[in-house]
C-alpha cells in the first residue's frame, strides 16, 4: 500500500471516532456513538443494556487515551491517533480488541433484538449506519462479516473484523 492510500484509510478511522467531527477524538465522541446507538435501537440510557453501553465507551475511551493521548489534554488529535493508535496497535491488533471489546459486547447487546449472543446482518447494519457509516458502505459491510452466511454474526468475529479495520498496517 502506497502512503497515500494509508493516509486515505487513516483518516477515514480517525472520521470514525471523531462523531461530532470538531476534529479530535474525544470522550464526548463515544458518549455521542453510545447515545446514537441507544435511539436506534429505542432504548433508554437508565436501562441495564445502555448502562453498560456507556460503561463500554467509557472503557473504549479511556484504553484509547491511555494508548493515544500524548499531551494528556483528553483529546486524540489526528497525529496522536496516527502515532499513538495507530501505530501501537498495528503491532499488537489484540491490545486493540481487549479495550473495544466492552464496548462492542455492550452494542451487540443493544442491538440484539432476540436476545441469543449475536447479530444479524441487518441489524448489524443499522449499528454502522447509526454511527455515522454511510449506507453504501454499511450494507456491504455488515453482509461481509456473516462469512459462512448462517445470518448470525458472533462477537469473535466482530472483535477480530473491528481490530482489523482499525489496525492498518502501513
Amino acid at each position: 500500500m502506497d502512503s497515500a492510500e494509508y493516509e486515505r484509510r487513516i483518516a477515514a478511522r480517525f472520521a470514525t471516532f471523531d462523531q461530532d467531527g470538531n476534529g479530535y477524538i474525544s470522550r464526548e465522541d463515544f458518549s455521542t456513538a453510545a447515545a446514537a446507538l441507544l435511539t436506534e435501537f429505542g432504548l433508554k440510557a437508565r436501562c441495564e443494556r445502555g448502562q453498560a453501553l456507556y460503561n463500554g465507551a467509557e472503557a473504549f475511551w479511556q484504553g484509547m487515551a491511555g494508548i493515544a493521548d500524548r499531551d494528556g489534554d483528553q483529546r486524540i488529535t489526528r497525529d496522536e491517533f496516527v502515532g499513538g493508535a495507530v501505530k501501537r496497535l498495528a503491532d499488537n491488533p489484540g491490545r486493540f480488541a481487549e479495550i473495544a471489546r466492552p464496548f462492542l459486547d455492550a452494542v451487540i447487546a443493544v442491538a440484539d433484538a432476540d436476545g441469543d449472543g449475536s447479530v444479524s446482518p441487518a441489524e448489524t447494519e443499522r449499528v454502522l449506519k447509526a454511527l455515522g457509516v454511510p449506507a453504501e458502505i454499511a450494507g456491504p459491510s455488515a453482509a461481509a462479516l456473516d462469512a459462512d452466511g448462517d445470518g448470525r454474526i458472533a462477537e469473535p468475529e466482530i472483535v477480530a473484523a473491528f481490530a482489523s479495520y482499525f489496525t492498518v498496517a502501513q
